[in-house]
């Protein structure tokens, strides 16, 4: 299945304490609660302010929190703050080196930085530190940002002074968390492309992509870091500055569509009721007769209860899922990851037979997991599927840190609606219209490129 979707770069979380804790698993709780966000790699640094010297020490690897972290791992780092970083490649291969957070020394000190997103001129900044004597150890533009911050820091002040700097320079969305001896750091592109909150529990501070990943340790939301703020946390307090500004704002969509969590709020939209109003927008623009609406497990799920509760057709699931399965897109051939899907996804007969369905999903990318799943459907006694998808047609790639195929892997850039019907044997197709979007997160403005081709940022 996972061959058949869209994939968030990463996420990050970070926390701030004067007391002597054990930061590291407060934040193996975090990420665990962002793994949704990037599954090939996680790691952990912290940093213990608590005694006479900041020690610096961390730990990543490939595989998900749980493979990467063990008990006496998260003992070993011993620190009061720290970041985290769970990965999914797009600018970078997926390696033990391009893993994060990056860990960097240099001539003032150590900094280690965790990064959502991606940069745009990250290959021209590289160029730069190449000629001045960088080495690099992988292809991943989070190395790139580092070591210009690491650079930028011998002509500052200060680390905060260096990153903002830095910052300003920077091209694309990102979602940053930079942590020094003593402080924690956190910018926002100034488009507001990739989400990231702040929160407190007791003395503490935390940082997370998600509200989500605040409240799995307890933490309560404080507020969203505006687009284009950097905010410091040292042992004074916490300190908020305004370094980049932009009249462009744009939200990315999809957080909304299917990366973030339902239990999220990003931005002031809860991401739960912005899928339901998408599924109650299809119902009211694309009405069917039909006698079951369901959804794809687990992202066209929530569309799908919108879209019953707005047609008054009954919601059912319709397929038991198999959790225990491996990751599909990890499968060498076709035939194995079709065989894959099938197990991980099994049709429930007594829900389809003789009935007319409605199956809802996020996307279509390449459309080969709709295929399979309606074969099924149809195979188990549907007597139609008609396929809502609760996101416009995918028309162009993404440049921020989104992995959008280019447009050959796009199904939609080479075919029309109907020929994409006939490609995955529907019955009827529809996609939510893109002025519908709006409905899904009231007054915020949206980045919508992967869909309309208008880029915020110039690439």
């Amino acid at each position: 299945m996972e061959m058949d979707r869209i994939h968030e770069e990463c996420g990050v979380f970070g926390i701030y304490s004067k007391k002597d804790i054990n930061a590291a698993q407060y934040i193996y709780y975090g990420l665990t609660a962002l793994q949704h966000r990037g599954q090939e790699s996680a790691g952990i640094v912290v940093c213990d302010t608590c005694g006479p010297i900041g020690n610096i020490s961390g730990h990543k690897d490939m595989g998900l929190v749980n493979e990467v972290f063990h008990r006496d791992i998260l003992d070993r780092l011993k620190g009061n703050i720290g970041i985290g970083h769970v990965r999914y490649s797009t600018a970078g291969g997926s390696t033990r080196e391009n893993a994060q957070p990056v860990f960097i020394n240099y001539a003032k000190g150590t900094i280690a930085l965790a990064h959502n997103g991606n940069i745009i001129n990250a290959d021209a900044i590289r160029r730069e530190l190449e000629k001045e004597g960088a080495v690099f150890t992988g292809n991943a533009d989070s190395e790139v940002i580092a070591y210009r911050i690491a650079e930028e820091r011998m002509h500052s002040a200060s680390i905060e002074e260096a990153s903002e700097n830095v910052a300003k320079t920077l091209k694309g969305g990102f979602a940053l968390l930079i942590l020094s001896p003593r402080k924690l750091i956190a910018i926002r592109d100034p488009w507001g492309l990739k989400p990231l909150c702040l929160g407190t529990l007791d003395d503490m501070y935390v940082c997370a992509s998600e509200s989500s990943a605040l409240r799995a340790i307890g933490a309560d939301y404080v507020r969203d870091v505006s687009p284009g703020e950097m905010v410091m946390i040292t042992e004074e307090g916490i300190t908020s500055k305004q370094i980049m500004t932009s009249y462009n704002k744009a939200h990315c969509v999809f957080e909304y569509i299917y990366f973030a969590r339902l239990d999220s709020r990003i931005d002031g939209i809860s991401v739960y009721n912005a899928r339901i109003e998408g599924g109650r927008a299809l119902a009211r623009r694309f009405p069917v007769d039909a006698d079951v609406v369901t959804g794809v497990p687990d992202s066209g799920l929530t569309a799908a209860a919108g879209l019953a509760e707005e047609s008054g057709i009954p919601f059912r699931i319709a397929f038991a899922k198999n959790s225990y399965v491996g990751r599909t897109f990890i499968k060498p051939t076709k035939e194995e990851r079709t065989s894959a899907v099938a197990i991980k996804l099994r049709v429930i007969e007594d829900v389809v037979k003789g009935k007319r369905v409605i199956l809802t999903d996020d996307s279509i990318v390449r459309g080969t997991t709709l295929a399979n799943l309606i074969k099924e459907m149809r195979r188990f006694g549907a007597l139609e599927v008609h396929v809502r998808i609760s996101s416009p047609p995918f028309l162009y790639p993404c440049f921020y840190g989104t992995d959008v195929p280019d447009n050959s892997e796009l199904i939609a850039s080479g075919h029309t609606k109907e020929q994409i019907r006939q490609k995955i044997g529907a019955d009827s197709l529809e996609y939510l219209a893109i002025e519908d979007l709006d409905v899904m997160t009231p007054d915020l403005p949206l980045c919508k490129a992967c869909f309309d081709g208008r880029y915020p940022v110039e690439t």
